[in-house]
């Protein structure tokens, strides 16, 4: 990540720290700033957030008020992560119109995780997102391990957890984020 795109990414999430100071009353951006310039890894996974359409923001999701939490907050989920299966063997499963990537393994590539349900649902608190598109959420190994994986949305102003095949992909499910700083 160059000087430019740094001095860019940390331009727009201060905009949009401003914009949405419900999501983190309680912190300062010079803050968050401070700390995100102490940590190149984290800015580099909130760039790839970022061009993947995630317009991730601090959000207060737990009480742990010494870590940053970084969630994508875009309406709906981000479009340059759609289209994609659960998980590598889920991927792996389908005989035939396999997608190019998988949820799991594209928030490795970025840094960060799939929110659980739990989370999934403290972001709904901050706003209505979802109500076109679905999320692959963190899937218990129990139910993964039995070829299910869990997605959610929101419809009729109700957050709904959902499950499917891990191998299958609609071209409106994609998956949230979360980093922890």
């Amino acid at each position: 990540m160059n000087a430019t795109d740094r001095h860019a990414l940390l331009t727009t999430l201060e905009v949009r720290f401003a914009k949405h100071m419900p999501r983190h009353a309680a912190l300062q951006w010079s803050d968050v700033e401070a700390r995100l310039r102490d940590h190149e890894d984290a800015l580099r996974s909130l760039f790839e957030m970022e061009r993947t359409g995630g317009e991730p923001d601090v959000v207060s999701l737990e009480a742990d008020i010494e870590t940053l939490t970084f969630v994508d907050c875009s309406i709906e989920s981000p479009a340059g992560r759609r289209s994609i299966c659960y998980d590598r063997a889920g991927l792996e499963s389908r005989k035939e119109h396999r997608p190019e990537h998988s949820a799991i393994e594209m928030a490795e590539e970025i840094g960060i995780t799939l929110l659980t349900e739990a989370q999934y649902r403290a972001l709904q608190t901050f706003g209505a997102f979802d109500l076109k598109t679905s999320s692959w959420i963190l899937t218990p190994a129990p139910i993964r391990a039995l070829g299910g994986a869990l997605f959610c949305d929101r419809r009729y102003d109700t957050v709904f957890t959902y499950h499917n095949g891990a191998q299958s992909y609609y071209g409106v499910r994609g998956f949230r984020g979360v980093l922890r700083v």
